[in-house]
């Protein structure tokens, strides 16, 4: 059941008054490393209900006089082609997108940063391709002995061989279209060179998650474990912070072993280090608005048992790793969940068991579950997508929403004319069935306007997806898992 448990209005006003305090506080110049998602968080909004994808986004348009946008790619991920896992595009092509996105919500982008470059040939062509659609790039390149090696990174032969990047804004934020990017080394490269001008600049970090002011073990925190399970992060007790304040304050190990490192580096460059932990580095104020706590609590926990599908599912796909599965199951133990948890999931399975064929169950925000089973002409999804309609717009469920008559013409035409060996129209077939109906059926048309209330609601497989069904699915806004099988004993499953 959907509660709301975070306020989005009182998020966005207190972290950008958070941010230009911060920039205040370095003489109006601040590099704000970017972590996570700008345009679309949808695991904050999972386990923060209330908090909208896009609040990232827009935070910074309130900030957007000040702001400018420094994007980095790691050069070598251009080189391998390396793929973002949730859009399927590769690096240098979100790359491109972010640049498109952040101008449309008319945020300025300065300049492009291939990081670690070694004139790799793919890295070359792209930065040939930025520069001729007028995007400026610049080359920063790997350090020997970074991070260890301070006096050798603080110097003209480490950062100080960097390109330095030319910014106007008091505010330069600095992100990535994904982890590994250097997105840290490029805003302490860049203080080392405005220091080198006489431009006292600072350095801050923005991440979600792990919530600073959360107990360590809260179920929002150990959910960004779960999330993180691939990358070995573990949440802890900044010991930094609670030396220097008395305080306990939560931040993972990567930035807990990284900061002496930090801290060292700052006294190189400043003589002097602003921060005592590096919990005082972040500016999330996201612990600040929640509240409603139980609401969050029991968000989280679904998103730790998604996150344990999601593992297994991938497994099963070739592309996951038995080892964060395992680390899914303890995380799962450590909060007393199992799969069970999931109530959708067991309502799958059981109509699935009923039927002898692959079926799928909904759970709407009012905690009412849906089924929809596979017949000759609809798959499961499809069914469970139309049931779930015809539910929220009180609807009869023996009412045909779209006529066999639209159906039949259009299997004929995957089947007769494309070649498809699969005569069940997807979901956005049936979606786009519906449309077309609703022109003249004003019963479809009830039904279509209850669309936007599938946002948030759960949904549960008892077979993996096609990668079109998953897509039409989220792109709805339902947060959907599987069962680690598939529903044919087929090599290729396209």
């Amino acid at each position: 059941m959907y509660k709301i448990g975070f306020d989005n209005d009182k998020y966005i006003d207190l972290q950008s008054a958070h941010i230009r305090e911060r920039i205040s506080c370095f003489g109006g110049k601040l590099y704000l490393e970017f972590g996570g998602k700008l345009f679309d968080d949808y695991h904050a909004s999972r386990v923060l209900p209330g908090f909208a994808p896009d609040s990232k986004i827009r935070m910074l348009i309130q900030l957007k006089e000040q702001a400018e946008i420094v994007i980095v790619i790691n050069a070598n991920d251009i080189e391998k082609n390396k793929v973002r896992g949730d859009l399927g595009i590769t690096y240098d092509l979100d790359t491109l997108r972010m640049i498109d996105a952040f101008r449309s919500f008319g945020l300025y982008v300065g300049s492009v940063v291939l990081t670690r470059w070694q004139d790799q040939p793919a890295a070359l062509k792209f930065q040939k391709r930025l520069e001729g659609l007028g995007v400026r790039v610049y080359r920063h390149y790997s350090i020997v002995g970074y991070p260890s090696a301070v006096d050798y990174i603080v110097s003209d032969e480490g950062y100080g061989k960097n390109d330095y990047i030319q910014t106007s804004r008091s505010l330069v934020v600095v992100t990535a279209p994904g982890p590994g990017s250097g997105k840290m080394a490029v805003c302490l490269s860049q203080i080392y060179h405005d220091h080198k001008y006489g431009i006292r600049a600072g350095y801050a970090k923005f991440e979600t998650f792990p919530v600073w002011n959360l107990p360590l073990k809260h179920p929002v925190n150990i959910a960004y474990e779960a999330a993180t399970a691939d990358l070995n992060d573990v949440n802890m007790i900044d010991p930094f912070h609670l030396e220097a304040y008395g305080e306990t304050a939560v931040n993972y190990n990567r930035d807990v072993e990284i900061f002496p490192v930090l801290n060292a580096m700052f006294q190189r460059i400043h003589g002097e280090s602003p921060y005592k932990s590096p919990t005082d580095m972040g500016v999330n104020m996201a612990g600040n608005c929640i509240v409603d706590d139980d609401a969050v609590r029991d968000a989280a926990k679904m998103e730790i048992v998604r996150r344990y599908y999601t593992a297994v599912s991938n497994l099963r796909k070739g592309s996951g790793e038995p080892r964060d599965i395992e680390k899914l199951k303890l995380i799962m133990q450590s909060c007393g969940l199992d799969i069970d948890y999931r109530k959708v999931a067991e309502a799958a399975r059981k109509r699935a068991e009923e039927t002898g064929k692959p079926a799928v169950a909904l759970e709407l925000a009012n905690g009412k579950i849906i089924t929809g089973k596979t017949s000759r002409l609809l798959g499961a999804t499809s069914a469970a997508l139309l049931n779930a309609l015809k539910d929220l717009a009180g609807i009869d469920e023996r009412i045909d929403l779209i006529s066999p008559e639209i159906l039949e013409p259009i299997t004929n035409l995957k089947v007769k004319t494309f070649g498809s060996k699969n005569p069940r129209l997807h979901p956005n077939e049936i979606l786009i069935a519906l449309a077309i109906s609703a022109v003249t059926d004003p019963i479809a048309r009830e039904a279509q306007k209850q669309l936007p209330n599938l946002r948030w609601c759960e949904m549960h497989s008892s077979v993996i997806l096609s990668e079109n069904d998953e897509n039409t699915v989220k792109k709805l806004g339902i947060h959907l898992t599987c069962e680690p099988v598939y529903e044919s004993k087929r090599l290729y499953h396209g």
